[in-house]
């Protein structure tokens, strides 16, 4: 096989976000902070106007979470990531696992503004997306909206779009924010 194709993950980043970019209508927003966190790194994307002007990663996802699961509760990592998404998890995971996780979550990505913040001209974003699986752990976008004083939407780029009858539009909808880098890709034009 030969690849036809190679895009970088900023420019996918920035097609999906115009999907994305819809459900902010009315807002004045021209400066926003795309953050993805992942299973291992968390990359910030900030678009001025749509378009990038700034990215970098950190080492920090949502694999610590489901580390700290498996180990306080003895679950192998498909048993967690299950009990995790149904939250079948006993009571004390919410206060000795997922409190600590979502302030290290914000703290994360106050570090990665600070860093975009010390290297531009800019001391500010009009609203953070949070995008990746992490995005969709329960209560995180509120502690961010309240943390940093921001505006904060979690990225669902289905959100405008027509779906087919054999979807399922629950599991989409908590998918959807894993899945900006791919509608991105797929919204690539002919080569």
């Amino acid at each position: 096989m030969i690849a036809k194709v190679v895009d970088i993950e900023a420019y996918a980043m920035e097609r999906a976000f115009s999907l994305v970019g819809a459900q902010m209508a009315g807002a004045d927003v021209s400066t926003v902070a795309i953050l993805d966190i992942g299973a291992t790194v968390t990359t910030l994307h900030v678009l001025l106007n749509g378009k990038t002007i700034y990215t970098r990663e950190q080492l920090f996802g949502g694999r610590q979470l489901l580390e700290d699961v498996q180990r306080r509760f003895g679950l192998s990592a498909i048993e967690a990531e299950t009990a995790i998404k149904r939250g079948n998890l006993p009571d004390e995971y919410e206060q000795e696992i997922l409190a600590p996780f979502k302030d290290a979550a914000v703290q994360q990505i106050s570090r990665s503004l600070q860093f975009f913040f010390s290297s531009s001209q800019y001391n500010d974003v009009d609203c953070i997306v949070l995008a990746g699986g992490v995005a969709a752990v329960d209560g995180l976008s509120e502690l961010v909206r309240e943390q940093l004083s921001t505006p904060v939407l979690v990225a669902n780029p289905f959100a405008n779009l027509a779906t087919g009858p054999k979807v399922n539009k629950t599991m989409l909808n908590n998918d959807a924010p894993s899945l900006m880098i791919a509608c991105g890709l797929a919204m690539r034009s002919r080569y």
